[in-house]
């Protein structure tokens, strides 16, 4: 009787294969040159301005509504700006770091080598699928290394230009794209990378991290969780409203370190909300109907969140819909409702929201809406609006997040010399600029010895009164 075999989907053997030769290519060039990395991100950064519009219009598709506007802030300028500033800060990254040896190795000296780690996996969101695959890509290539890229099922539109413009810049055995469905995803992170790096859900990342210790491969998962804003005594209601509603219309709220619940002051959530609802029809007149607004993903995921609406107004929370015309079932598209007095068990106060609905919660003194925040998992960001320099000490000293605004939400994010990435369920380890240099390379240890050496005092045979001597010296 012939044997029974499990043939592998066609996805699971081009990912495999690609591995294979990516792997290959790498064990042949070990150590680009600072030029050859240069001219990869130049021809990416070419190939990005060229397909710009494809991009826009292909975003705008995927979601149902997205201005061109939104799609050129948040997933395309990025990486322009990314690729500008690796290419000034390559060659410095790239030095070897000198360090001291001590006395003991005296005359050898030590420099830390940073060297590519291999092959990088990228795991691909449906929210910003252009910054989110080209920026970590941007970050491993200035490192030296390949990459294989998994982008989102529910981007495929984008998908098509993506692949498009990596397929005309790269050779498969350099960077190489892959789609597909849960089953594709998790085939690929069990691939042993020689680092992965996944932005997505926290349930999704236990899964990931889960896959990837099979293969002890090393990983950076971009999480999320609840970012919250504190809006402290000092602070001018309208204007907390003015620098916490573009971070939270922006993309329809569907962003990782978007506000995802307001903490006032006592007496204050009323105002808050009267003044958040004037100011987003200034901007964003005609509610659903209004072209610069996106929509959501899709239907999934907007019945999730009317259904998360619908419990909390079960539950008992207040709820204002920021125009009259709030909801459009057949485009999946809501505009912002704030809510207050929303119970603690009530799915919005648990889980992520990760769409345009905003619970705004009272506290008495700014420490207890310290304390609010460090009862709950530690967020991905996190948001103060104050003037006050002893507030602001007081709240970014207290507090631990991934990152941290004060009197601004999501710019952080944009600050191409800083380090990006959450903490605990927020997140684990961190990339842009020279930190993501630094993940995607192995900090390599290298000592020299000169042709004369002092360690030959200490090699046996032992107790030689200038070992004696030695050892009460470094002892001492």
């Amino acid at each position: 009787m012939a044997e029974n075999t499990q043939i592998q989907p066609a996805y699971c053997t081009d990912m495999d294969r690609t591995l294979t030769a990516q792997q290959a290519a790498f064990r042949e060039a070990t150590m680009p040159s600072l030029d050859e990395r240069k001219s990869q991100l130049t021809a990416l950064k070419r190939a990005i301005k060229q397909h710009r519009e494809t991009l826009c219009q292909a975003l705008a598709k995927d979601y149902g509504q997205r201005h061109c506007q939104d799609s050129l802030v948040a997933d395309i300028v990025p990486c322009i700006n990314n690729i500008n500033y690796t290419l000034k800060k390559l060659k410095g990254w790239m030095k070897p770091s000198k360090r001291h040896a001590g006395l003991m190795l005296f005359p050898a000296k030590v420099a830390v080598h940073y060297q590519p780690v291999g092959v990088v996996g990228i795991v691909v969101p449906w929210n910003f699928p252009v910054m989110l695959s080209l920026g970590p890509l941007i970050s491993a290539l200035a490192a030296g290394n390949r990459a294989m890229i998994k982008l989102s099922e529910f981007t495929p539109a984008t998908n098509q230009v993506l692949r498009t413009l990596i397929e005309e810049t790269f050779q498969s055995d350099h960077v190489a794209v892959f789609e597909g469905e849960a089953d594709a995803a998790a085939h690929f992170t069990q691939l042993p990378f020689d680092h992965l790096l996944f932005t997505g859900s926290t349930a999704i990342g236990h899964h990931v991290m889960r896959a990837a210790a099979d293969n002890l491969t090393p990983v950076t998962l971009e999480l999320g969780g609840k970012s919250p804003v504190i809006v402290a005594q000092d602070m001018p209601i309208a204007l907390a409203v003015e620098r916490t509603l573009f971070g939270k219309c922006m993309n329809a709220g569907q962003i990782c370190v978007a506000p995802d619940y307001i903490l006032v002051p006592k007496g204050q959530a009323q105002a808050f909300i009267d003044s958040f609802i004037e100011q987003f029809n200034r901007h964003y007149p005609g509610g659903v109907n209004n072209p610069d607004f996106a929509s959501v993903i899709n239907d999934r995921q907007y019945q999730r969140l009317c259904q998360w609406l619908d419990e909390a107004k079960q539950l008992g929370a207040n709820v204002f819909p920021c125009h009259e015309k709030a909801r459009s079932d057949a485009h999946h598209r809501l505009v912002p409702h704030l809510l207050s007095h929303v119970p603690p068990q009530a799915t919005v106060m648990q889980e992520e929201i990760f769409g345009p609905l905003l619970p705004v919660v009272e506290y008495n003194k700014l420490a207890d809406a310290m304390d609010f925040i460090k009862q709950r998992s530690r967020p991905l960001a996190l948001y103060l609006m104050s003037q006050d320099p002893a507030a602001q000490q007081q709240v970014r000293d207290g507090t631990i997040s991934g990152g941290m605004a004060i009197n601004e939400t999501l710019l952080q994010v944009a600050a191409d010399d800083a380090p990006f990435g959450g903490i605990g369920p927020s997140g684990m380890g961190h990339y842009h600029g020279k930190e993501g240099f630094l993940t995607f390379s192995k900090a390599k240890t290298v000592l020299k010895q000169h042709k004369f050496s002092t360690t030959g005092l200490i090699k046996p045979p032992y107790n030689r009164w200038w070992q004696k001597l030695m050892l009460a010296f470094f002892m001492r």
